[in-house]
């Protein structure tokens, strides 16, 4: 029995590997080749995450395109009806209609004016002159649209990272599905041998039983194999906002390239990610010099024209207002002051957590290029660890040919064989997902 749990060693492994790839999935009904660069360019135009950070870059912009009205003149037109027995807006309201008589200062109409109406159609116009502050913050807000540029573009490059974890993913659920069928091709071979000469009465009946569950092992898991490849094939169709259902075919093990050989062994401050926490830096230093330039002088324009009659819809009095305005905040109470304190804190804050993040980006590079190490060291021992497994059970088939052997051993020997074959996979799938983090981690830009 003990040796039986070794038999079934193999599958355990699969079966703990391909559980943490996707949730299973319904059987599919169709299947396409499809290339690695196919499939990053599909996600880079289709994704959903990409097109909320493009819908961000734009809101971004179209903020900016709100601060245009600092130099813009604001213009509006009002009509208003209005009803007084106040003596002195009564008395305005004759004057503004250019109606006045000589009996309107007579005191008792002045004091007991009755009812009086006005009917009035104002045109006003705004020009902003000078505002320190209100510039700085246009300058601001051209900083966030950099902020949102360089947060899309962090998003594709790690969207493609997905979809090479995904795509590779894929191939070792292909590599493994491969190796299942041989083994299930040597199991059923070891299984026929062993029933024909248990016919013959040549061997005993718990041979032929352990080359059965063999058998039926190896089958489950290669059932299991396939789904998964379904499993990855989902997730890629999700990745692309394709509909689920189909099965990709992909490229060979040996063509397969996700990565680039020239890669720099340091981070890049250029990173994307990273100068979009710098110009949000930058954006909050501006913020802080708009604040300051609440203490200076402001300069605005303003003019309007307006149209007064007793009667409704009528114009029968025209004036006009024009004039330069100069506002000054000499005190506010400190408010200005503690602002800015606020706002310099918060800047120092970004500033930490910029550096924190590059120093902790450099930490994961240099693990990343130490399990680059061990996964091609480990890649080199399998590779001769197959050779001796391959040879060990070619000799134990020729003994157990001869009847020298027993079942049990040349299963162990073939389960040894395939374990080995699946850990190369293994390794390969390692060193090319970790070539491709590399590449996440040390991608820049040209500021």
């Amino acid at each position: 029995m003990h040796r039986i749990k070794r038999f079934t060693f193999l599958a355990a492994l699969i079966a703990i590997v391909f559980n943490s790839f996707y949730l299973e999935t319904n059987a599919q009904d169709s299947a396409r080749f499809l290339s690695l660069n196919e499939a990053i360019t599909a996600t880079i135009q289709n994704n959903r995450a990409i097109q909320l950070a493009t819908l961000d870059e734009n809101i971004a912009a179209a903020k900016y395109k709100q601060t245009e009205a600092i130099y813009l003149p604001q213009l509006g037109v009002s009509y208003t009806a209005m009803n007084t027995n106040n003596p002195l807006n009564a008395f305005g309201f004759k004057l503004q209609q250019k109606i006045i008589v000589q009996n309107d200062f007579n005191p008792a109409l002045l004091n007991n004016p009755g009812a009086t109406s006005d009917f009035t159609a104002k045109l006003e116009l705004q020009q902003p002159i000078i505002n320190m502050d209100l510039q700085y913050q246009r300058k601001a807000a051209a900083k966030q649209t950099e902020v949102y540029k360089y947060k899309t573009q962090r998003s594709k490059e790690y969207l493609t990272y997905e979809v090479q974890k995904a795509y590779l993913q894929l191939q070792l659920a292909y590599d493994a599905k491969i190796l299942l069928e041989e083994a299930l091709q040597t199991a059923q071979s070891v299984y026929k041998f062993t029933d024909d000469h248990y016919q013959q009465g040549l061997i005993q009946k718990s041979d032929v039983l352990n080359a059965r569950v063999q058998v039926t092992t190896v089958e489950t898991n290669l059932a299991k194999a396939k789904s998964n490849i379904g499993n990855a094939s989902d997730y890629l169709s999700l990745l692309m906002a394709r509909p689920g259902g189909t099965i990709y075919t992909i490229e060979k093990s040996n063509t397969l390239t996700v990565f680039e050989n020239n890669i720099p062994a340091r981070i890049d401050s250029s990173r994307p990610d990273f100068l979009a926490m710098q110009k949000a830096i930058e954006a909050s230093s501006l913020m802080i010099i708009a604040n300051k330039k609440n203490y200076m002088p402001k300069l605005n324009a303003f003019a309007s024209y307006q149209l007064n009659d007793k009667q409704p819809l009528g114009f029968g009095a025209n004036a006009y207002v024009a004039g330069v305005q100069l506002t000054w905040n000499i005190f506010k109470g400190n408010s200005i002051k503690n602002s800015i304190a606020t706002q310099k804190l918060e800047r120092n804050k970004m500033e930490s957590e910029l550096n924190k993040q590059i120093e902790q980006t450099q930490l994961e590079l240099t693990k990343a290029y130490r399990d680059l190490g061990d996964a091609q060291f480990d890649i080199q021992q399998q590779k001769a660890a197959i050779e001796q497994a391959k040879e060990a059970l070619q000799i134990l088939q020729n003994r157990y040919n001869q009847g020298l052997v027993n079942t049990t051993d040349v299963l162990m020997a073939n389960t040894q064989y395939s374990q080995q074959k699946f850990a190369l996979a293994q390794a390969q799938f390692t060193a090319n997902l970790t070539k491709a983090y590399i590449q996440l981690l040390t991608t820049s830009t040209t500021k």
